[in-house]
């Protein structure tokens, strides 16, 4: 079986969000570490080169495929702000519909920014799903 291409670096989060170069995503990103410290209660770390995880959860599915993951995260990309909840979406069918504007995956959430969303529903969304992250894999 293959292994996570996305694993925990050693890489500065500092560092990284300052390299980003639109002032407003990179306003965003910081806006949402803070968030995403202060919900968690955890400490991020870069996981590959262009995410912001917090937490970690050893997984393994029905298939036998197991590995280490944060429990949640983010990545400022270019197009959108991309959140990563490891439970997946379709758990929080009520939260996400009172958000605001986004699209999603299955494990993610496109956001264009920050200002398009309700920050009360994302701090909800983000403490349940760390929550959720922790009880799959016992």
């Amino acid at each position: 079986m293959s292994e996570n291409k996305t694993r925990a670096t050693r890489a500065s989060v500092d560092e990284f969000i300052q390299g980003i170069e639109n002032e407003n995503r990179r306003a965003d990103a910081v806006q949402l570490l803070k968030i995403m410290k202060d919900v968690t209660k955890l400490e991020p770390r870069m996981w590959g080169p262009s995410i912001i995880g917090f937490g970690e959860v050893h997984y393994k599915y029905e298939s036998g495929r197991e590995g280490d993951f944060f429990q949640v995260g983010f990545s400022p990309r270019k197009q959108n702000l991309v959140l990563y909840i490891v439970p997946g979406f379709s758990r929080y069918p009520e939260l996400l519909r009172d958000l605001g504007r986004h699209k999603t995956g299955k494990s993610c959430l496109y956001l264009n920014k920050l200002a398009d969303i309700d920050l009360t529903v994302l701090k909800k969304l983000i403490k349940q799903s760390t929550r959720d992250a922790k009880s799959l894999w016992k």
